[in-house]
């Protein structure tokens, strides 16, 4: 059973990137998906879920517009597009699965968590 983030990198301010949350060995489609960042010497946040019925997904305030989550389960991914980024977004990125967390930002109510994909927003 594994989760793998991917898809950071160095991008301009105002650019794009899309992460992409690949699983192994289980279905992502029962699971609750959430996007989490940590910048340097930050806490750990969410900045993005969704649920396992795909209906209306979870953003932080500072996301809010720019960041869009959405799955694949063909490919049995979950995307995180990001756009118009800030250098405030630099952060590395984190996806988790849980089979029930109570709300897409409680971190402890995950089961498996990816390895991290580091996203650098500068000029």
């Amino acid at each position: 059973v594994q989760l793998q983030a991917s898809g950071g990198g160095l991008v301009q301010p105002g650019g794009s990137l899309r992460l992409s949350c690949a699983a192994s060995g289980f279905t992502l489609d029962y699971y609750t998906i959430g996007w989490f960042r940590q910048a340097p010497g930050k806490e750990r946040v969410g900045v993005s879920g969704i649920s396992r019925s795909g209906g209306s997904p979870f953003y932080a305030d500072s996301v809010k517009g720019r960041f869009t989550i959405s799955r694949d389960s063909a490919k049995n991914v979950v995307y995180l597009q990001m756009n118009s980024l800030k250098p405030e977004d630099t952060a590395v990125y984190y996806c988790a699965a849980g089979t029930n967390p109570s709300w897409y930002t409680f971190q402890d109510e995950y089961d498996y968590w990816g390895q991290g994909t580091q996203v650098t927003v500068s000029s």
